[in-house]
């Protein structure tokens, strides 16, 4: 299976509007590694999570297959970014106390990938797939529009790949010994624009886009303003996360 890109047109959109990840997840993922010198950010995109790994390990190698991407990274002095494969990451054998993927594995050979761990893993080290799907948000008038839009007008558009996200990677190969994780969220407080920015990027709007000639976020953002009231008011938004959390060796 090839590289799957669904994002390089548009890295500059996803680095400004995509959501960021809550402080305690690099915390937890850090606290289960068995040191912090080396982290490996795999499937990085603008390094969005990179940046809070770097908080924690003295160095971090985050890679992505899109050049692109790696072109949008948000520069750190102890992120080594580099364009590479999950499946060959170009790290020594036994080198990472940290391997983790966010909102990438659903992409990957999983098992080219899994075997790229075992090689660069440090005796005991940690593994995590992490992941969000659908956003909640804080009016519950809202949700079925999105769900609608999302599950019905976008279906026939988004990668096959994208239903696992949908499911958190239920059923989704883990082969390691898995740590407990406690629930978290991602959260952001945004008003309608943003919020339509961000389902912007979404690589089934891309998709419809292009086989329709039109936007159809155009028709949803009509459906769903007089919901949504005033297009300024900042409304709460979350996105649960899913992390599988294990031990290699």
């Amino acid at each position: 299976m090839g590289f799957q890109d669904h994002f390089s047109g548009h890295a500059g959109d996803y680095r400004a509007f995509r959501p960021t990840y809550p402080p305690e997840l690099a915390d937890t993922l850090a606290a289960a590694a068995p040191s912090q010198d080396l982290a490996w950010d795999v499937g990085c995109g603008n390094g969005q999570f990179s940046v809070d790994l770097a908080q924690r390990f003295r160095t971090v190698h985050a890679t992505d297959a899109s050049a692109e991407q790696i072109a949008q990274a948000e520069p750190r002095p102890n992120i080594r970014y580099a364009v590479a494969p999950a499946e060959a990451s170009g790290l020594p054998d036994r080198s990472c106390d940290l391997i983790v993927a966010a909102q990438a594995a659903h992409w990957f050979d999983l098992d080219r990938f899994y075997a790229e761990v075992r090689r660069v893993a440090k005796p005991g080290a940690a593994v995590a797939l992490a992941c969000y799907a659908l956003q909640e948000l804080d009016d519950p008038v809202l949700d079925p529009v999105i769900e609608t839009f999302h599950n019905g007008t976008l279906a026939p558009y988004w990668p096959a790949d994208r239903w696992k996200v949908v499911d958190g990677y239920r059923g989704m190969a883990f082969p390691f010994r898995e740590l407990p994780v406690p629930p978290m969220a991602m959260t952001a407080d945004w008003p309608l624009p943003r919020l339509l920015a961000y389902m912007n990027t979404w690589s089934g709007v891309k998709a419809a886009t292009k086989a329709l000639g039109r936007n159809p976020l155009d028709a949803f953002a009509a459906e769903i303003a007089p919901l949504w009231g005033e297009p300024e008011r900042v409304r709460t938004i979350r996105w649960p996360l899913t992390v599988k959390l294990g031990r290699v060796g």
